[in-house]
């Protein structure tokens, strides 16, 4: 039996990491070039941090409720039906870890080429994506350590550039202005939602791995909450930072977003180090999601005995197989990939199965008031109906908007449920109706 040996900083190092990633360094200028206005960008963070606080509540109560690693996979198996647990971690297999890593990549060789123009950026990229998965094959105790040590310099990093933005930058008109509240309920305002919401993505983190947790009745729904009001605040703070850096028309439409802030701030020579800073920080998101996403992977193996070789981890309790395959796929979408039309189409298919989750929760509520709770959602039922409305008006909006992204997310979700009916023929297990 796999021994439990991630704590609760281990567990909160995760979920930070996992959110502190591309997004936040990335998806302001795609914001900015929609909404060029402060007061709806800071607005679109705060309003995804409620999102991702609801939604953390509502996982703190399905993990303890239902403890076992596989996220959404196992939730929804056991909420729903095993053929929505299936569609669950074909997307959390395809999209939900090996796309951001891929993007997490991208963009750390993109910074790192600004600091060193003459290192080629896909170069970086092999190097971070080879490099965190051998790191993750060792042990689960490695894997807790380098969690820990990796985003422990990701924050205080961030916190230097925080304090050199709040006494070098200008100040940032935070007021609405005029035409900003009905900006709030357009379409565009929708679609720069879901650059928020990916940046995010990563709040249930800890969800994927309760297998391995101590005390994880306890300790999964704590670090849930506490990583997901600290990353909050500190979003706010960090988008108010790059606007108060440099002006809008430099930062809109720009990836390298923190770049172009450290430039402002510090120099061409300041700019160049931030840049390296920056994609040594990218590396914690990609370990997070190389220790998260192959648990899923090893949950199919462990229900289909014709995937039974996923399952099987080494000595050191890590599931080496699902590693592996979470890599190559990770190559795969790194090489053939396309930053914007990756992130919006994963966005899209995150929050569909993540909204199922959350929806479970009054499922559970009416169908099997029964079950143990030793953690209660907070404000129920609001806290669940506050998630579903702002995800789904966001994905309503975003349909419109971005159909063909929408569409290739359906197309994903759909995909995932197709597989439900040869993975059933190769099961012998009797849950699997």
């Amino acid at each position: 039996m796999m021994k439990r040996k991630a704590g609760l900083y281990a567990c909160i190092a995760l979920a930070v990491a996992n959110m502190v990633g591309t997004g936040v360094f990335t998806s302001l200028g795609f914001q900015l070039a929609a909404l060029p206005s402060p007061f709806l960008v800071l607005s679109l963070w705060v309003l995804g941090g409620v999102a991702a606080f609801c939604g953390a509540m509502c996982y703190a109560e399905l993990s303890a409720m239902l403890p076992g690693s596989g996220g959404e996979y196992h939730f929804l198996r056991e909420i729903y039906h095993p053929a929505l647990g299936v569609m669950a971690a074909a997307v959390s297999l395809g999209v939900g870890f090996s796309a951001p890593v891929a993007l997490a990549a991208m963009a750390c060789g993109k910074y790192f080429q600004a600091a060193l123009p003459e290192v080629p950026y896909v170069v970086v990229g092999w190097v971070a994506i080879l490099g965190i998965s051998s790191a993750h094959a060792f042990s689960i105790r490695t894997s807790g350590i380098v969690q820990v040590a990796v985003t422990g310099i990701k924050l205080t990093l961030i916190g230097c550039f925080l304090a050199a933005g709040f006494f070098a930058g200008h100040p940032v008109p935070v007021a609405p202005a005029a035409g900003d509240m009905r900006m709030i309920f357009s379409g565009a305002y929708a679609v720069a939602l879901m650059f928020v919401m990916y940046s995010y993505c990563g709040w249930n983190a800890a969800s994927y791995i309760i297998g391995e947790v101590e005390n994880p009745q306890k300790t999964v729904p704590a670090a849930l909450l506490i990583a997901t009001a600290f990353v909050t605040v500190l979003y706010v703070l960090l988008n108010g930072v790059f606007m108060a850096s440099a002006p809008v028309s430099e930062l809109a439409g720009k990836i390298e977003v923190g770049e172009v802030a450290a430039i402002s701030l510090f120099g061409a020579a300041g700019g160049r180090a931030m840049s390296g800073i920056i994609a040594v920080g990218l590396l914690a998101a990609m370990s997070a999601m190389m220790w998260a996403g192959p648990r899923v992977i090893q949950m199919v193996g462990g229900d289909f005995p014709a995937l039974a070789w996923l399952a099987r981890t080494n000595r050191g309790g890590v599931p080496g197989n699902a590693l592996l395959v979470q890599t190559l796929l990770v190559v795969l979408l790194f090489v053939t990939g396309s930053f914007e039309a990756v992130l919006i189409y994963t966005t899209f298919a995150l929050t569909a199965c993540s909204s199922l989750a959350v929806l479970g929760v009054i499922v559970m509520r009416i169908r099997r008031p029964d079950l143990p709770r030793p953690f209660r959602c907070w404000g129920y039922p609001f806290t669940p109906l506050v998630y579903l409305a702002i995800c789904g008006l966001m994905l309503g909006y975003s349909a419109v908007e971005k159909p063909v992204h929408a569409l290739a997310g359906c197309a994903t979700l759909a995909v995932g449920l197709a597989l439900y009916i040869p993975m059933r023929r190769m099961s012998v297990r009797v849950d699997i109706r």
